[in-house]
């Protein structure tokens, strides 16, 4: 019997190395390769980052995570992933396999690990890349990657490549992702959106951000693409499900204007959408924050309803999705008077543009935060469906 555990044993640790060798073997074969971490905006910088390189001829695939994970494959198609069971890092590896049939010379992936320890695997063991880009680093994740930018700033440095460049737009905690840097022989390059200008903004069919586009344009200038060049293949390429666009719907002389920020699902980020946003449509009529909240991130839901008190001047604040109690309770300690609090829970989307309908009496914006699971996508995409263009 002991023999027969260790013979099995043996058998294990020798399939594992021999899938581990193929694997490199496999990276080997893909020239370049761009490993997108951050908080936010992930996956936009990938699919700009690829949209890029493709314009300027290098024959690339790239793979999202965030709100429908996808294969983009060289000739900008989207593939839908499937997944059985919850996401895990083993699906970078299959993914590799997968994609080895289009003979890439570049591959864009998007880090889809949280923890820190499963963020180092994933450079060091999966991907290997020679250009890293951090998106920033802001408080998400909290419970996995630390109560701390400074901690939040270090775990997403996992995935800072060896002997390689590392482009970011962080500012704040810059100092630390050069610190590791050095440690890894990497240059880290800070770049903002300042050098990207309205009108080429303008040229984008959604509301993309600047220095997601200021970063993949430096990614693709090192890699050899002409600035214009990866501009007009940007344009061209579709936004993530997640990515920050509004509908503006009317019924019966009512007029509302729907910001879908679900994706952006941190305080931060939501509150630098909502100012460049208010600035942008004022006169906003009525303001609605339309918080959308699944089981298994209530302490994001808490983070974000702490910032729409302090920060938000609104009319309403309406909550969707799952286990709200908690939350109503939580607007009642900062003394929200409940007239303004509106909890409707997991309902049709068709409800809730009535509901939020119902609330204006002329003219209204809803600010649409917390996440797009739990109902906020099929939210979104009911009043898109019913936009006046």
């Amino acid at each position: 019997m002991l023999t027969t555990l260790l013979l099995i044993i043996l058998a294990l640790c020798g399939y594992g190395a021999w899938e581990y060798a193929g694997h490199q073997k496999q990276l080997q074969r893909i020239p370049l390769r761009i490993h997108v971490n951050g908080s936010r905006g992930k996956s936009s910088v990938t699919r700009l980052i690829a949209a890029g390189l493709r314009a300027g001829g290098i024959r690339t695939v790239g793979k999202t995570t965030g709100t429908l994970p996808r294969i983009l494959d060289p000739n900008g198609n989207e593939i839908a992933i499937k997944r059985d069971q919850r996401a895990n890092i083993i699906e970078q590896v299959k993914i590799l396999q997968y994609i080895s049939r289009y003979k890439p010379e570049a591959l864009v992936i998007e880090c889809m690990a949280v923890l820190p320890e499963y963020q180092w695997i994933c450079e060091r063991q999966m991907v290997r890349s020679q250009i890293g880009v951090i998106t920033n680093c802001r408080l998400d994740h909290i419970n996995e990657m630390g109560h701390f930018r400074e901690q939040i700033s270090r775990s997403l440095s996992n995935t800072c490549p060896d002997n390689g460049k590392l482009f970011t737009s962080e500012k704040t905690h810059l100092h630390v992702l050069k610190e590791i840097g050095k440690k890894h022989k990497t240059d880290v390059e800070r770049v903002g959106g300042s050098g990207v200008t309205d009108e080429e903004m303008k040229r984008f069919d959604h509301i993309e951000h600047p220095a997601n586009v200021g970063l993949a344009l430096a990614v693709c200038e090192h890699a050899g693409v002409e600035r214009q060049t990866a501009l007009e293949g940007m344009y061209k390429a579709p936004p993530d499900a997640g990515a920050l666009r509004v509908a503006l719907c009317k019924e019966n002389n009512k007029e509302l204007l729907f910001i879908n920020a679900l994706a952006a699902n941190d305080p931060e980020s939501s509150l630098e959408i909502w100012e460049q946003i208010s600035d942008r449509f004022s006169p906003l009529g009525k303001v609605i924050i339309l918080l959308n909240s699944r089981a298994d991130r209530q302490d994001r839901s808490v983070q974000l309803i702490e910032m729409v008190v302090e920060k938000i001047e609104f009319d309403h604040i309406v909550l969707t999705g799952e286990k709200l109690k908690k939350f109503m309770t939580l607007l009642s300690r900062h003394e929200i008077s409940m007239s303004k609090c509106v909890g409707i829970g997991w309902i049709s989307p068709e409800k809730v543009y009535q509901k939020l309908f119902d609330l204006i009496e002329d003219k209204g914006t809803v600010l649409a935060i917390g996440n797009v699971g739990a109902g906020g996508l099929d939210i979104f995409k009911y009043f898109y469906n019913n936009r006046r263009t």
